[in-house]
């Protein structure tokens, strides 16, 4: 970078129709703290009349920096103008107060000259876009640096975990580079946090209240207070939770308030992996590096496969929800199952009681064992009858067909399905009244579902699946960190991000 100032670490990407809503929204982006927004000057109908939005802003707000942006439609923008007209009002913009103007390589490459004048003014981005994947990039890279430019970004589209970990390989290899690397998208989400923390000039956020101007931008605020990532180091250890779909989950919310409370230079970060993607993600942890991480819906049984050890209930459940590396090797246990037995066995005698238990994935598999242990029959119906009686049969216990549970009663119900999980809130797996006293519902999201309402209709005792959840999260976080969890601290968290 130039001997200029340098921009703060977070920008804040606003793209509006009009001039009007573009200072609006920017008041209020600085009103809530932040120092460095882009103006997407494409957005307008007439991008120079962006121009005296860029004056009028700088007068009101002078210590806050401004980058200029008017990206072609060819390069996925949505100014119609000419590479001239381009230039012209990016110039204008330098000349009406910016500190930064980003120019995709495209431009930058036939307007050398006219960008080493106009740099001489302002800080110079030259950037490269990827809106189908995440080609070679080192090829990209030498491009872009024949253009002399103070920061180059490089923003692809990731559509496995290791896109994302080859662009964040990119500033690994170019430590003396500057650059701003991201990849867009859910599954790009971690370089977004990460990228400031291996190097990076700079993130972009969205805005806290309008859309914002890519795929997988969310807001500084929830950079910078969930994800710490002003405080990361780059050697902060990354945990997360893997899962399809996982935007959904609070995961991410307990354990990084929990790390925080520890003081711990840590993030848990959400990491969305279709199911045949699984050796991808693990070669892409290996590169961040990865400490551990959750699993969860779809992957509890598969990930297995890809272990080096797992503890002797995880084998014999044949499913693992927590996998930490331990001496190189990738170690998997599950403590889903005393999360189960755990605040059941406050309401009744476990090894007097009859169970039914609904599901036949990995978290019922978790709970089926662990229950027999505790010496409770169990009974498991579920949609599925071919899968329930060879489940049944694996566990030790009795199957029975979702018509014949009218008139039957149990002492507790566990529901282990994603059924009535958002954002399908209002699905439950019973159509009647609920067979059982104590109804335990392993979904947390919502906080109340629709079995749980159903149950307290009923006048049955209820377990919510937030129960389950932090005391499986909280041996999680002991697991990998050696520390005690701060159980007070991960509730609070929890209850915060359902309300």
């Amino acid at each position: 970078m130039s001997t200029r100032a340098a921009l703060p670490k977070v920008c804040i990407a606003l793209g509006l129709p009009t001039v009007e809503k573009l200072l609006d929204q920017a008041d209020k982006e600085v009103a809530a703290g932040e120092r460095f927004l882009e103006f997407r000057l494409d957005y307008l109908s007439k991008p120079e009349q962006g121009l005296k939005a860029v004056t009028a802003f700088l007068e009101k707000h002078p210590d806050v920096s401004l980058l200029v942006t008017c990206r072609r439609h060819q390069n996925h923008g949505k100014y119609n103008g000419v590479i001239d007209d381009q230039i012209r009002i990016l110039d204008a913009a330098i000349d009406a107060g910016a500190h930064a103007i980003d120019v995709e390589i495209e431009t930058a490459e036939k307007t050398i000259s006219k960008l080493e004048h106009m740099r001489a003014k302002a800080h110079l981005i030259v950037s490269w876009h990827n809106y189908e994947g995440t080609p070679p990039l080192e090829p990209v890279l030498r491009r872009m640096m024949k253009v002399p430019a103070d920061a180059y970004k490089v923003v692809t589209t990731a559509k496995k975990p290791s896109d994302a970990s080859k662009v964040l390989a990119l500033q690994k290899a170019h430590p003396k580079v500057l650059m701003i690397l991201l990849a867009m998208g859910e599954v790009g989400f971690p370089t977004r946090v990460l990228c400031n923390a291996q190097g990076s000039v700079y993130t972009y956020a969205a805005p806290n209240a309008v859309e914002g101007t890519a795929p997988g931008q969310v807001s500084a605020k929830t950079l910078r207070q969930l994800y710490r990532i002003d405080k990361l180091t780059k050697n902060a250890k990354v945990y997360g939770v893997v899962a399809d779909p996982v935007r959904h989950s609070l995961s991410p919310n307990v354990h990084n308030r929990a790390f925080q409370a520890r003081r711990l230079d840590s993030v848990y970060l959400p990491f969305l992996v279709k199911p045949a993607q699984l050796k991808d993600f693990l070669g892409f942890c290996e590169s961040l590096p990865v400490h551990g991480f959750s699993v969860t819906i779809p992957h509890k049984q598969k990930i297995i496969r890809y272990l080096d050890a797992i503890d002797p209930l995880a084998r014999r459940i044949g499913a693992v929800n927590t996998v930490w590396k331990k001496a190189g090797k990738w170690r998997g246990t599950n403590t889903d199952a005393g999360a189960v037995t755990k605040p059941l066995g406050k309401r009744i005698k476990l090894n007097r009681s009859t169970v039914l238990l609904v599901g036949n994935g990995g978290a019922a598999r978790g709970a089926a064992f662990a229950l027999a242990d505790a010496g409770a029959k169990v009974m498991i119906t579920g949609r599925n009858v071919d899968r329930v009686r060879a489940f049944a049969k694996m566990c030790g216990a009795e199957a029975v067909a979702r018509e014949l549970l009218n008139g039957k009663k149990f002492d507790a119900l566990v529901h282990a399905t994603p059924i009535g999980m958002f954002p399908h809130v209002k699905e439950c797996f019973f159509d009647g009244d609920l067979p059982a006293d104590v109804v335990f519902d392993m979904v947390y999201n919502p906080m109340e579902t629709e079995l749980i309402r159903r149950a307290k209709a009923q006048g049955s005792e209820v377990i919510p699946g937030l129960e389950m959840f932090l005391a499986q999260a909280a041996q999680q976080f002991e697991i990998w960190t050696g520390e005690s969890a701060p159980a007070s601290v991960m509730e609070k968290a929890a209850m915060e991000a359902l309300k």
